[in-house]
């Protein structure tokens, strides 16, 4: 009778190694304090080419204090909406150790109205952000002109 070795390394735990190394210092970074400023740090982070072209969504991830550790372009999608895939967001949120985030998006029309749609992401992105203790301050919704903030009009 032949002995098989069988390979039990798959009874070990695997390891996960955490670690964040910034690129840039903090007194670098920019500081939201208001829906202004996010739609500032929106503009800057847009392809001004596309603004008007193709709806994009994207997440603006914050320190404690409200400094920006960065941008994710979440989603690019057509000329009428774009399909947020909530574990990607969280994903980014946590490997940031963001304590909270800004959702962003354009509405290439140049409307600044909220879609049901709309709405309905940013009821379901709240909750999730809930039971993960990352506060989401605000979803704005762009043009090249202005903005729409979903907290200074108490629809958060």
């Amino acid at each position: 009778m032949e002995t098989t070795v069988l390979n039990i390394e798959w009874l070990i735990a695997s390891e996960v190694e955490l670690i964040y190394k910034s690129k840039v210092k903090a007194s670098q970074r920019p500081q939201i304090t208001s829906s202004y400023s996010a739609y500032q740090v929106a503009l800057t982070a847009w392809d001004s080419n596309k603004i008007e072209l193709l709806e994009q969504f994207k997440v603006i991830m914050l320190s404690n204090n409200n400094k920006v550790l960065g941008v994710l372009d979440a989603s690019t999608g057509g000329i009428t909406g774009t399909i947020v895939d909530l574990r990607i967001i969280f994903s980014a949120l946590l490997k940031a150790c963001a304590v909270g985030f800004l959702i962003v998006h354009n509405h290439p029309s140049g409307s600044l109205v909220p879609s049901d749609a709309d709405k309905q992401i940013t009821r379901k992105i709240k909750e999730a952000s809930k039971i993960l203790d990352i506060n989401l301050l605000d979803h704005l919704i762009i043009t090249t002109e202005s903005y729409y903030s979903f907290a200074d009009e108490g629809t958060l």
